[in-house]
């Protein structure tokens, strides 16, 4: 069996990864693609670890404004926020490392 590639296929071989592919804005109600929403979500979890750990600090000092319950609940929606986002960069680096095994 022959495996040589073509100079056609190798034409468009080397043009991979030097187009610029967008996704159109407003597609679904989701603009500038998944890195740009990823990128957002990691934002969002750092603010809510940064507020979680902030709120913490304000407890342990005795600021009676700020209650257990409301502390509790912060460290929660941080850890669950950041399980998430763990779990979706395993996905992706599964995913990667998949595509990068296969055979062409």
């Amino acid at each position: 069996m022959d495996m040589r590639i073509s100079p056609m296929t190798s034409q468009a071989l080397t043009g991979v990864g030097q187009t610029n592919l967008k996704r159109p804005g407003g597609v679904g109600g989701v603009e500038g693609g998944f890195a740009a929403n990823f990128k957002d979500a990691l934002k969002s979890v750092s603010a809510s670890q940064d507020e979680a750990s902030r709120l913490q600090t304000q407890v342990q000092l005795g600021n009676p404004k700020v209650s257990l319950e409301e502390t509790m609940l912060a460290m929660q929606k941080a850890q669950v926020g950041f399980q998430a986002t763990l779990h979706v960069r395993n996905r992706m680096v599964q995913a990667y490392t998949d595509i990068m095994n296969m055979g062409v």
